[in-house]
């Protein structure tokens, strides 16, 4: 049974490797305050510049305004469909806009849509006072977001990155790459809108342009957002997916767009370059013998395992299996009946157990009897 399952999870694991060059370390100097590349799924740092300082984000604190949009979203608090009406205080919004107007009413969608792409400030806070009843409201939600997020270099006091007027609006490149990854991950609907590289609003009559250019331009990108202001320089948390891999890349306080767009770029490539994903997904394995059950055998599965890892050693992993020749009744549909654990050069990299597919309860004496009884003729 063990070697028809050694040669069954050969065949599956096989399936999720790759060649990839070998890793190597990131020792180009960026232009910029600070950085970091984050792999999402697991959230391990690849590289860092600096990364805890606290600096003014500009525009890039939209991400947690767009994240808590979408947590209201999915608890069904609000819909992409409602009419969201507009305030004299979000018609008067600097920057970036979409000139919206006192009384008009957008769909929370084209909102949505519109602080995403074209990083508009009216919108925002049409949103967060739709969301929370005032833009105050919705800035204290934001602390408390990025407080249980572990964003331990951040306070926000707006909801979209004007840095003219406030005292303390700051944050990390770390504590960005967090609310970008818990967005990313926790709502992955919002690549939808975070991919559009242009697009329309009010019948078509009004244009946007995604103001993150690596969206038309690099390999993978799917987000996230720029921002710039005198204070806080060029930013932007950068995301990009390849081959099952979601990297995000955050720079802060570059000269101009080019330098930071040219930083982010180098980030992502290096991330890609020199580390991969191992893995495999949930799929059944050969059944397992069962006794005490009317069945003979007990259908099993083994949960997904997923590791990053550097390229160059994902084609040597290891792996052993932990499973009984047979297990006996009952049997709950989940029970744990084994699992497989994965080794890279030799150290442990993680564990996937193997499960029961089905209940199996214990025979029962009626049961017995009909098994004994149908021997009994059978041999007659």
């Amino acid at each position: 049974m063990k070697k028809i399952l050694s040669l069954f999870l050969s065949a599956v694991f096989s399936l999720a490797l790759a060649v990839f060059p070998r890793a190597s370390e990131f020792t180009e100097e960026l232009n910029c305050r600070s950085a970091i590349l984050v792999e999402a799924s697991s959230g391990t740092v690849l590289y860092e510049k600096n990364a805890d300082a606290a600096y003014p984000p500009a525009s890039v604190t939209k991400i947690m305004t767009i994240l808590l949009v979408c947590e209201a979203i999915d608890d069904g608090s609000v819909s992409l469909t409602d009419k969201v009406p507009v305030s004299e205080n979000a018609s008067k919004m600097g920057g970036s806009q979409v000139y919206l107007k006192v009384g008009e009413d957008m769909t929370l969608e084209d909102m949505l849509k519109s602080v995403v792409v074209a990083s508009a400030n009216d919108c925002a806070v049409a949103l967060a006072e739709y969301v929370r009843g005032s833009e105050a409201s919705f800035v204290s939600s934001m602390n408390e977001k990025a407080a249980s997020l572990g964003m331990k270099n951040t306070h926000f006091e707006n909801v979209t990155g004007l840095d003219d007027t406030v005292k303390n609006h700051v944050t990390s490149a770390r504590d960005i790459a967090l609310m970008s990854v818990e967005l990313m991950t926790k709502h992955p609907f919002i690549t939808k809108y975070t991919t559009i590289w242009m697009d329309t609003i009010r019948d078509g009559q009004f244009g946007l342009t995604n103001t993150n250019r690596l969206i038309r331009f690099y390999n993978g990108a799917n987000g996230l957002k720029t921002g710039m202001t005198a204070k806080a320089g060029f930013c932007i948390s950068a995301a990009a997916a390849r081959n099952g891999m979601q990297l995000i890349a955050v720079i802060m306080g570059a000269p101009d767009r080019d330098t930071r767009n040219a930083a982010a770029s180098k980030l992502l490539d290096y991330g890609f370059a020199n580390y991969a994903i191992y893995g495999a997904e949930s799929s059944p394995l050969p059944p397992l013998k069962l006794t005490g059950a009317e069945k003979s055998t007990l259908d099993i599965y083994h949960e997904g395992f997923s590791a990053l890892l550097p390229s160059s050693s994902v084609r040597s992993v290891t792996y052993d299996t932990e499973l009984p020749e047979a297990v006996k009744a009952p049997v709950t549909k989940g029970d744990v009946i084994g699992k497989i654990e994965f080794f890279s050069d030799g150290k442990p990299i993680g564990k996937a157990d193997i499960k029961a597919c089905e209940d199996a309860p214990r025979i029962g004496f009626g049961a017995v009897l009909r098994k004994l009884c149908s021997r009994f003729f059978m041999l007659k």
